[in-house]
């Protein structure tokens, strides 16, 4: 089948949207190429149609076990073989997936870029018939992303196992820097950049400064009718504002990293579905949601970076009619991100010391550990050793990326397990303990496919069928487990830790001291960046996210609150500045009355003076004392 042929076939669309149809000729063209769009944009359709149309198994790397379980799903769904493997799962279970992959019996395989690295898949990836390696998520790729991960460098070294085959790499977020250092560090043959505008039109930037931001809340709650996000910066705040939101009538969920798989796929679920309006959220919700109806998102705290905001924003409006994306902010808030900011990089010295009780956590001796994943919960691990949260989970980020970690996300993983004997051995054990025989019998006439893969088990429902206890279920289970019966896998939905090369010494543990002062460099032009956003007055919203991600040719939106305001004055742009280009360092030293402000820029026209003015104490860039004006010290 031709490209348009599949799209038909399994999404059902006539038509490719713009820009994914160049996209999927260059791959299939054999090309190495970057493709830039924005969330929302469609970018998995440029690796999974060119995928389909040629012979052979597509491998795609991705960083969240969730976003590649939710897409595999979607495949199965559409008829398309499609598995997952990720850090966490057991080696026989590996071991399986990569068979099939080698006897062309899977078309998409998701991986994390943890996995690329393991010799078992090294060992396995020759022998496969790859048509495609695709990027998701490739600004994790550069040092200069605002997700930089350092397993994503590696990628490109198993391209010499599998060459001449193209690489596809796509992204939402990522500034000019960014786009040429992803190219780079991917070995792309030639330059290669598909990059769609990240205006959009039916989509409304506001930021507005609020002395009382849970009224705001409220009053856009109630001039937007329909779906809303509001996102805020801690896990207390999604229970807080859930409450408030409660206590006035508005449906709502608190979601975030914290709770169970199963309540975060509940409450996800209730929403999608219009069970209830808002999901008042970190920053744990969104990634590979695609709810097309989103009418409002709210940020009730500022966020670490543009990249994110707008990722987070461009949730809002999929649908193409309009929708509103609004961050309400007061000065505390520019104090508490600069806070945030000195926390994302703990001393390297605390880092070691965080590195150090992690491994007397998890009780491991100096070289052991290497690639094992333990549960670990970040909150009773700092209570233990009196610690602080914060600190402890920017540290192991961190040494993440340094190499020596991975923490892996929290997820719902049911049980699991396999029978590794023949019925014939299988029907000895069963005659030798006539007790277990019945336990046996009745676990392979209630789950198909033992002696052949990994299948999905529930103890609950085997308990009800034997009438026993699910406690003595699994205590079976494991027993036989360790009689090399079966390999039996118990739930988990717990975040896992692993140390990468075993654990080390403390004074073995070296801390690149340039990567963390280049990292942290970075991440404090970011905070410049989106300080900037929210307290500047000079700007269109949209002109400046277009421009932030090097979209040169920009317009003002016309509707955004900067605009909005604009108009109202009847001024030019122009005239605007030049007024504001006398007010500011004014008022920015002194304060003054009105009138005496008039005397002292002398501008021809009073009128339009007042209006800036006006206009600016609206906005919460001039503050009144009394009857004098004073520029906001914390805004630009």
């Amino acid at each position: 089948m031709n490209k348009l042929q599949i799209l038909i076939q399994y999404w059902g669309y006539s038509q490719f949207r713009p820009l994914q149809d160049e996209i999927i000729d260059s791959v299939l063209a054999g090309n190495d190429t970057l493709a830039l769009m924005p969330t929302g944009g469609g970018k998995s359709i440029c690796f999974q149609v060119p995928a389909l149309v040629n012979e052979g198994i597509c491998i795609v790397v991705t960083p969240l076990i969730a976003l590649m379980k939710d897409q595999v799903q979607q495949l199965n769904h559409r008829g398309i073989s499609a598995i997952a493997i990720y850090s966490g799962m057991h080696t026989r279970e590996i071991d399986l997936s990569l068979e099939r992959c080698v006897h062309g019996e899977i078309k998409f395989l998701y991986v994390s870029p943890e996995r690329l690295e393991t010799e078992i898949f090294q060992v396995r990836l020759p022998a496969m018939k790859v048509n495609l390696l695709a990027i998701d998520e490739a600004h994790c790729i550069s040092q200069w992303g605002y997700d930089f991960r350092p397993s994503y460098l590696r990628i490109a070294d198993i391209r010499e196992l599998i060459p001449g085959i193209p690489v596809l790499a796509v992204t939402a977020t990522a500034t000019p820097e960014v786009v040429e250092d992803i190219q780079k560090q991917l070995h792309f043959r030639k330059p290669n950049l598909f990059q769609m505008s990240f205006e959009r039109r039916n989509l409304t930037y506001n930021v507005s400064y609020q002395e009382d931001k849970h009224s705001r809340m409220l009053q856009l709650l109630e001039r937007f009718p329909g779906c809303a996000i509001v996102y805020v910066r801690n896990r207390r705040k999604t229970k807080e504002i859930a409450t408030f939101l409660m206590e006035n009538r508005i449906s709502c969920h608190f979601y975030h990293a914290g709770l169970t798989p199963e309540e975060r796929d509940r409450k996800q679920a209730d929403w999608i579905h219009n069970r209830v309006r808002v999901m008042i959220s970190t920053n744990a919700f969104g990634m590979g949601i695609d709810k097309p109806d989103v009418r409002l998102v709210m940020h009730f705290d500022i966020p670490d970076s543009l990249e994110a905001y707008f990722q987070e924003a461009g949730r809002a409006g999929r649908d193409g009619k309009p929708a509103v994306a609004e961050l309400i902010y007061h000065k505390s808030d520019l104090v508490e991100l600069q806070h945030n900011f000195q926390n994302a990089f703990p001393e390297p010295s605390y880092m070691k010391e965080v590195y150090n009780a992690l491994g007397n956590f998890l009780c491991l001796a100096v070289g052991s550990g290497i690639n094992e994943y333990m549960d670990f919960e970040i909150s009773q691990f700092s209570t233990n050793y009196k610690l602080n949260p914060l600190l402890v989970h920017n540290s192991i980020k961190f040494l993440e990326k340094e190499g020596y970690l991975v923490l892996t996300e929290p997820m719902s993983q049911p049980s699991r397990m396999m029978i590794h004997v023949s019925r014939e051995e299988l029907y000895r054990q069963m005659v030798k303990n006539p007790k277990l025989g019945d336990f046996i019998d009745v676990l392979i006439r209630s789950f198909s496919g033992l002696f052949t893969d990994f299948s999905v088990i529930d103890e609950y429902a085997l308990a009800q069928r034997l009438k026993s206890s699910v406690v003595l279920v699994e205590n079976t289970l494991k027993l036989l487990h360790t009689h090399q019966l079966i390999t039996y896998i118990p739930r988990n939905t717990k975040p896992q830790v692993s140390f990468t090369d075993g654990r080390l010494q403390k004074n073995d543990l070296h801390i690149n001291l340039g990567r963390y002062d280049s990292l942290k460099t970075t991440a404090l032009n970011r905070l410049k960046a989106i300080k900037h956003y929210v307290s500047s007055t000079t700007h269109c919203r949209s002109e400046m996210l277009l421009q932030y991600f090097g979209q040169k040719e920009t317009q003002r939106c016309g509707q955004c609150d900067y605009c909005l305001g604009r108009n109202e004055l009847g001024l030019s742009q122009q005239e605007f500045n030049q007024v504001l280009e006398l007010i500011k360092p004014i008022l920015s030293v002194e304060y003054l009355r009105l009138d005496e402000l008039l005397k002292r820029i002398n501008y021809q026209e009073d009128d339009k003076v007042i209006k800036v003015v006006r206009w600016l104490v609206e906005t919460g860039k001039i503050m009144r004392f009394g009857d004098k004006l004073v520029w906001e010290a914390s805004t630009n």
